[in-house]
């Protein structure tokens, strides 16, 4: 089993759930985030006054999934999410080694 973790713009995030949804992901959870990379922020005007605003808001999906399904996943993800500008984001893929369904103590994928 993998972990797919992606950090993507705010705007994308039904897109790449659809594209989740296409392949046959059933459940993904979904945080905000604020972070940066080679963006390194931005300076905005507001009422007349600039100011730097060095953590730029993001959303970060993660899923876990069987490890066949995972270049799948990533394919969906990089077509649904891409832009071609900077700050598209990125995709990180770790071994999960249990899971646990807390409510019927499934384990393994049959927990996923």
């Amino acid at each position: 089993m993998k972990k797919v973790e992606a950090v993507i713009k705010p705007f994308k995030l039904d897109e790449v759930r659809e594209a989740l949804s296409a392949i046959g992901v059933n459940g993904l959870t979904v945080t905000e985030v604020k972070g940066f990379g080679r963006q390194k922020g931005h300076t905005e005007l507001y009422r007349g006054a600039e100011y730097v605003v060095d953590f730029l808001p993001k959303i970060k999906i993660e899923v876990i999934l069987a490890t066949d399904m995972v270049d799948g996943a990533i394919e969906a993800i990089i077509k649904a999410a891409h832009t071609g500008k900077i700050g598209d984001g990125k995709i990180f893929v770790t071994s999960v080694e249990q899971v646990i369904r807390i409510r019927t103590g499934e384990t393994g994928e049959a927990a996923i």
